[in-house]
């Protein structure tokens, strides 16, 4: 399945013409998501591929997301992928309260690639600790950070107001289980 994610009204963007985002889920547990941007690359702020590892704040920056709530409930996770492979896995008791690390999510496999008008980043996650009985309902969001200081908002589906991937209007996607 193949989505678009949209600019958030308050954003400008004048690097990205657009982003969207492949996702599947090969077999029970599993999800890949690969993030594709297209532009001028050059003009982005992109860190350069390091050792993957867990890291915080990435949002702060060039940063591709996904929010997942795997259950009816509201538990949900939000994870971060740097394009230098760093990556954040965060819980949810509910909305933007309890948060903490996922300790659950392990670490996901991570690759970036680059050229002069298309960036892909791809995540291959293993979450067969997590609720699979159910259509898990995702947000997938992206931060772009431009090399002349500009920050843009990219998500499925925006709320009204500041962008907030957090809401419950950017889960906006449900994949059925593998």
């Amino acid at each position: 399945m193949s989505l678009a994610l949209k600019l958030h009204r308050d954003s400008r963007c004048a690097a990205v013409t657009h982003i969207d985002v492949d996702i599947s889920r090969p077999r029970a547990g599993a999800l890949v998501l690969s993030y594709i941007v297209s532009g001028r690359i050059a003009e982005l702020r992109l860190p350069p591929v390091m050792a993957s590892g867990r890291a915080d704040e990435l949002w702060r920056r060039t940063c591709f997301e996904v929010f997942l709530l795997p259950a009816p409930g509201e538990v949900y996770y939000e994870l971060n992928f740097a394009p230098s492979t760093q990556w954040a896995a965060y819980r949810f008791d509910r909305y933007r309260t309890g948060m903490r690390v996922a300790d659950e999510i392990g670490a996901p496999h991570i690759e970036a690639q680059s050229a002069p008008d298309r960036f892909a980043l791809q995540a291959a996650l293993e979450l067969s600790r997590l609720p699979d009985n159910a259509p898990w309902r995702l947000g997938l969001a992206a931060v772009i950070e431009e090399t002349g200081g500009a920050t843009s908002y990219w998500a499925l589906a925006h709320p009204p107001g500041t962008p907030d991937f957090h809401h419950a209007d950017c889960f906006a996607c449900e994949i059925s289980p593998a």
